[in-house]
């Protein structure tokens, strides 16, 4: 069984490296997934409730400050900490995913769902099993706040490497938080950030980017546009979305 969306990132060699196909076995590794170095791949999850332009531009701003190959949105089936109240069916949050997602180095996919996995570390602790991959842990401010309430958080900074994302008004009191305080020690500077996904965890950096309006509850209490698709290559056709950029002009 093949995962969807599998296409390989853009060779980043300009073509000097032969394209690697990027398909991923549920069982084991795909061995014709081998680099010269490690893929570096960011794991975004979520529940995409909906999908919006937020989503995609932090993925792009991820892409250019680590160094990412691609960036991985994984659509959480059911977020244990969230109430099954308000949320979407999967199908729909999938799809409006696909539908903002639309650049060649960001994939949509639902592992949580195949693989049967709530929680992050159960995530974390399969792909581990995959050689060829540097995968970085990529979430918000809001979410570094809450991790102590995360099942084996510790486990988790201790087996991946973390970008945490600046997100108001929830930067200040996160690093002033119980999660920051324990790996205090494995925090690396932002100038550094290209270096993370090659560092052995716990590692982590706090990425300070422009903010975005874009919000779910926002879209769902019906206070901002609901996520316009995005062309190929265009700008997005949202109104007022004056952080959204080109990604070629970016990558």
């Amino acid at each position: 069984m093949r995962l969807p969306g599998s296409e390989p990132p853009p060779d980043p060699t300009g073509g000097l490296r032969r394209r690697v196909r990027v398909l991923l076995a549920l069982d084991e590794p795909e061995p014709a997934a081998r680099l010269a170095r490690p893929l570096r791949v960011g794991l975004l999850g979520g529940s995409f409730n909906p999908a919006h332009e937020g989503h995609r531009y932090v993925s792009i701003e991820a892409i250019r400050r680590l160094g990412l190959d691609a960036v991985w949105w994984l659509v959480s089936p059911q977020n244990p900490l969230k109430p099954r109240a308000g949320m979407a069916p999967f199908a729909e949050r999938f799809a409006s995913a696909v539908a903002m997602a639309r650049h060649p180095r960001i994939r949509v996919l639902d592992l949580e769902r195949r693989f049967g996995t709530v929680y992050t570390i159960d995530l974390i602790r399969r792909l581990g099993h995959w050689p060829g991959y540097s995968f970085v842990l990529l979430m918000g401010a809001d979410n570094l706040a809450q991790l102590p309430r995360w099942r084996h958080w510790v486990a988790i900074v201790e087996r991946v490497p973390v970008a945490i994302v600046a997100r108001h008004p929830y930067s200040r009191s996160a690093l002033a938080g119980v999660a920051a305080k324990r790996f205090a020690a494995a925090r690396v500077d932002a100038a550094r950030a290209r270096e993370l996904p090659d560092l052995v965890p716990p590692a982590w950096t706090f990425l300070v980017v422009r903010p975005h309006p874009a919000s779910s509850t926002a879209i769902r209490a019906g206070r901002m546009p609901r996520p316009a698709p995005i062309g190929e290559w265009g700008r997005s056709t949202t109104p007022n979305a004056a952080t959204d950029r080109n990604p070629r002009r970016d990558l």
